[in-house]
């Protein structure tokens, strides 16, 4: 079997080919007009013009992350309980910012005209207060083919007790052949606007990923395809338009799980991952696993399912540098992307970025960039980078550390919002630096965070990709459940647990290669909180469930209420897939000779530039120790070795940076 990871992102598109324990990589810049060129120039680069039968693509993309963003996703129709049409502008009215007079709410998802209430409502407890009309059907028939539309959202009141409204709607809908999305399916719990975004979300982006995926399968032929979800896991792309919103951190989530499974062979499982891309930078923390929520936002709205716990940033090796009204530097959350790209690409790109910085102080090498398969325009940069200086009073190198500074401080601030603001120290925890632009700046974070380890993998400019190779296929669901004190005791939860495993075993035994025996890890979760309170935390369903959230809760609120009753509102389970796995290629350690430097380089730490040697990591070997300043230079990453730091080379060939770290 072999076995390809497939990473697209804004400025790049990784692949890592698995054969046997062989682990082979290539890097091309990303065709945003269409991802599927740039995945197919890697197939063409790796097979050729033939693809092999024994061929598997595990593939993380952006369509719809970025179709959302640009609201570019299906002409959609939204069904609701009439009176209940305006819930997606009313919101919960909470302030991001209480104080800022100057708030500019999320961009609308769809317009009210494609909202539609029909007459009908549930109580809370699934009773049918009003049934729906007989001409139901008729009408949102009706408002279908009139509105034009591409797909279906139906969130009704109370349906994740009660599915059979909505059922009926959707089953009145099955001849006019379009995708339905209901909330009793995607979300089967209370909170009506977080239940309502998710599903209209799906529903938006369903048709869209189904369209890309069909472009691309039909283009591979037989090859079988899989899609990196946003928990982590993988679905084959037969049912992604059902679960199109477990996609929108597709990309980031590989990341996380590759460095997961590296910290696990390295022996170490407490790590930060620090993801620093061409568009953005993202960030987790995994205490041993990875940490998940529930409560994570696209550009503003909610999405009740279940991700990998990532935050985002738009701090990356494209972002831009300006000039704003007040004459102070900033620097992104824009982007200058994959076309035109920075200024020294030489794509046409004007704006100054992290990126050209970097290259203006010496810490990129024109010729070596990409291995040398892209020749980076110093000259452009030099001159754009005086301009720059001139506008702010500057001296241009004073400009160039300044961009790097203000990069640097949101990537800290990142960093601190998933440890530091959530009861992690993070001078508990290991660095690990991956993604084509982290090795430049993982250093001086660390200095600023008071972390005393970071590991730089073997392979860190593709990790997303590598983690996807290696990523499994998993299911998630989860059903509202009403319990509190002593009915959490009972057999209710005990036989309503075991029908949610049963039914997601069930659709997880289709998801088995058919020449490998099933082999499932099945995790279980309570969502408890106090009675009384309005939010829950999610327990492992154990033995001691009670004692768990009482530490869950003093863990991230400071007290505990023994006496107080607990509550529960929903039940979650887990099935994932288990599948063996080759162990990364290792190299046994020895007493190495330092290598010999490529050159000496002019680096700006400060005002004054240093002459570092520069080292080809390649010629590092496992066991190597290496003092900076330096400059080491892969492939797909550069890394900065500062004066105070030094590094070593493991067996997996994974560099390991300790120093004065705070």
């Amino acid at each position: 079997m072999l076995i390809l990871g497939v990473d697209t992102g804004g400025t790049f598109t990784d692949f890592v080919l698995q054969s046997g324990e062989e682990l082979q990589t290539y890097k091309l810049p990303s065709t945003p007009d269409d991802p599927s060129r740039a995945i197919l120039q890697g197939l063409e680069y790796f097979f050729g013009q033939q693809l092999p039968e024994n061929l598997e693509i595990i593939h993380g993309s952006t369509v719809a992350t970025n179709a959302f963003l640009e609201r570019k996703g299906a002409r959609t129709l939204l069904i609701t309980t009439h009176g209940f049409e305006d819930i997606l502008f009313i919101g919960r009215q909470n302030r991001p910012k209480l104080y800022d007079f100057n708030i500019i709410r999320p961009r609308e998802i769809i317009p009210r005209s494609q909202i539609v209430g029909v007459r009908e409502r549930m109580l809370f407890d699934g009773t049918v207060l009003k049934p729906l009309g007989k001409t139901v059907g008729r009408t949102v028939r009706s408002n279908c083919r009139n509105k034009k539309i591409d797909s279906v959202a139906v969130c009704l009141l109370h349906s994740y007790v009660n599915d059979t409204h909505e059922t009926t709607i959707k089953n009145e809908l099955f001849g006019l052949n379009i995708p339905v999305t209901i909330s009793s399916e995607i979300l089967p719990e209370f909170r009506e606007y977080e239940r309502l975004t998710t599903t209209l979300i799906n529903a938006y982006l369903g048709p869209v990923i189904s369209s890309y995926i069909k472009r691309l399968t039909d283009k591979l032929g037989r090859v079988s395809l899989h899609i990196q979800q946003s928990n982590g896991g993988i679905l084959p792309t037969a049912d992604i338009e059902k679960r199109a919103i477990y996609t929108v951190l597709s990309g980031p989530a590989g990341g996380v799980h590759g460095a997961l499974q590296l910290g696990r062979e390295m022996g170490v499982d407490k790590i930060i991952t620090f993801d620093m891309g061409g568009t953005s930078t993202d960030v987790s923390l995994c205490d041993g696993k990875p940490t998940l929520t529930r409560d994570h936002r696209i550009d503003g709205y909610p999405i009740r399912i279940e991700v990998m716990d990532i935050h985002t940033v738009g701090a990356g090796g494209g972002s831009l540098a300006h000039v704003d009204a007040g004459g102070l530097l900033k620097v992104g959350p824009e982007s200058a992307g994959a076309r035109p790209g920075p200024i020294c690409y030489g794509f046409g790109g004007r704006h100054l970025t992290v990126t050209d910085a970097n290259l203006f102080l010496g810490r990129l090498l024109p010729d070596r960039f990409m291995g040398g398969a892209m020749r980076l325009q110093k000259k452009k940069v030099d001159s754009a980078m005086q301009k720059l200086a001139g506008q702010l009073g500057l001296d241009p190198v004073d400009a160039a550390l300044g961009i790097i500074r203000i990069v640097n401080a949101s990537m800290a601030k990142a960093i601190r919002a998933v440890s530091l603001e959530r009861g992690y120290d993070p001078k508990e925890f290991c660095l690990f630096a991956f993604g084509g632009a982290s090795g430049l700046h993982c250093c001086e974070l660390a200095v600023e965070l008071g972390i005393q380890k970071i590991a730089i993998p073997a392979r860190a400019g593709i990790l997303s990709a590598q983690g996807m190779v290696f990523a499994e296929p998993a299911l998630d669901a989860m059903q509202a459940l009403f319990l509190r004190g002593k009915e959490l005791q009972g057999q209710i939860l005990t036989e309503n647990m075991k029908n949610l495993v049963d039914k997601c075993l069930d659709e997880a035994r289709t998801l088995c290669r058919k020449e490998e025996q099933a082999d499932f890890v099945i995790s279980r979760f309570l969502n408890l909180r106090y009675h009384g309170q309005s939010y829950e935390l999610s327990i492992p369903y154990e033995k001691n469930f009670i004692e768990l959230f009482h530490q869950a809760h003093e863990h991230n609120f400071g007290y505990r209420l023994e006496d107080a009753p607990l509550e529960l509102i929903s039940i979650q389970c887990s099935v994932k897939v288990k599948r063996s796995k080759s162990a990364l290629p290792r190299e046994k350690m020895a007493d190495c000779k330092k290598p010999k430097p490529l050159s000496l380089q002019p680096i700006h730490f400060g005002c004054t530039p240093f002459r570092a040697p520069v080292y080809k990591r390649a010629d590092m070997a496992a066991g190597l120790t290496l003092a900076g300043p330096a400059l080491v230079i892969d492939n797909y990453t550069t890394i900065l070795l500062p004066e105070s730091f030094s590094l070593d080379v493991d067996e997996l060939h994974n560099i390991i940076i300790s120093g004065k770290l705070s």
